[in-house]
C-alpha cells in the first residue's frame, strides 16, 4: 500500500489537467506496481466481491465478462478511486463552468456519492473486464442514471504483446459537422488512463461547445486482458 501511495503521489497535476483539457484524456504510465496488478486480477474469481456479473454478448455488447464490484469496495480500489476523484474534480468543474453547466462536484467523492444516492443511484460501478480469445466491447459510454461524473480512469492489469495480442482500447471523438475521430490507444500494464465518461469542451470560435465521446475495446486475437475500470459515480441498478 506504501508504494501505491507514493506512486499515487507522483502524478504530474498539471499535465493530467493540460492533456484532459486537450485531448479528452490522459495516460499515466506505470502507476500500479506489477504485483498489484496481479492481485487484482486474483480477485477476479473470488464472487463475494460482486454484485453483479455480465456477460456481453447476451446484451450485444461485445464478447467477454464483466463483474462489478459491492460495497464494501476492497481497500486498493477504494484508495485509488477517492485519489482520483479529488485530482478530477477540480477539472470536472472546469468543464462544467466552460459549457456553462450549473453543475458542481463536491471536493470529497463522499460527498458526490451523497448526491448520487439522493437521486437513487446507490449501486457501486467499480467493475473488472475480462476478455479472452475473440472478445471485444462495443463502443458505449458508462452513464448510470442522471448524476454522472464526467471522467473515469481504467486501470491496465496485462502485458500486451506478453500476455494477449489485439485488444486495443479506441476512443471515438464527435467533432462539429465532421466526421467522428478515432484514437487507438496500447496502454501497457500498470498503466492508468483517465478519459471523458461523456462529452468535454471544445474551444471554437464562438465559445467552447459539447464534444461527444465513446470508447470501446477492439477484438483480442490471442491470450487474456483483464482491466479494472473506476466510474466515480454509482448506479440506480
Amino acid at each position: 500500500m506504501m508504494d501505491l501511495q507514493e506512486k499515487l503521489a507522483s502524478i504530474n497535476v498539471m499535465k493530467l489537467a493540460e492533456d484532459m483539457n486537450e485531448r479528452g484524456y490522459a495516460l499515466m504510465p506505470n502507476l500500479l506496481p506489477a504485483q498489484l496488478c496481479a492481485d487484482l486480477i486474483a480477485l477476479y474469481p473470488e464472487q463475494a466481491h460482486y454484485r453483479k456479473t455480465v456477460v456481453m454478448e447476451r446484451y450485444r455488447f461485445g464478447l467477454g465478462e464483466y463483474k462489478y464490484f459491492g460495497y464494501p469496495l476492497p481497500e486498493t480500489i477504494q484508495t485509488i478511486r477517492t485519489h482520483f476523484y479529488q485530482l478530477l474534480a477540480p477539472i470536472a468543474n472546469a468543464w462544467m463552468r466552460a459549457l456553462n453547466i450549473d453543475t458542481h462536484y463536491p471536493d470529497r467523492h463522499e460527498d458526490f456519492l451523497s448526491i448520487c444516492h439522493e437521486n437513487g443511484q446507490q449501486k457501486a460501478t467499480v467493475l473488472i473486464l475480462k476478455y479472452g480469445k475473440g472478445g471485444f466491447n462495443t463502443l458505449h459510454q458508462d452513464l448510470y442514471g442522471d448524476t454522472f461524473f464526467p471522467i473515469q480512469i481504467l486501470l491496465f492489469l496485462n502485458e500486451p504483446e506478453q500476455d494477449y495480442t489485439g485488444g486495443e482500447f479506441v476512443l471515438t471523438q464527435q467533432n462539429l459537422r465532421a466526421q467522428s475521430k478515432a484514437i487507438v490507444l496500447k496502454p501497457k500494464r500498470g498503466d492508468v488512463l483517465a478519459f471523458t465518461t461523456n462529452f468535454r469542451p471544445t474551444k471554437g470560435t464562438r465559445g467552447y461547445y459539447r464534444t461527444a465521446m465513446r470508447h470501446g475495446v477492439s477484438e483480442v486475437h490471442s491470450g487474456e486482458r483483464h482491466t479494472l475500470g473506476i466510474i466515480f459515480h454509482d448506479a440506480t441498478t
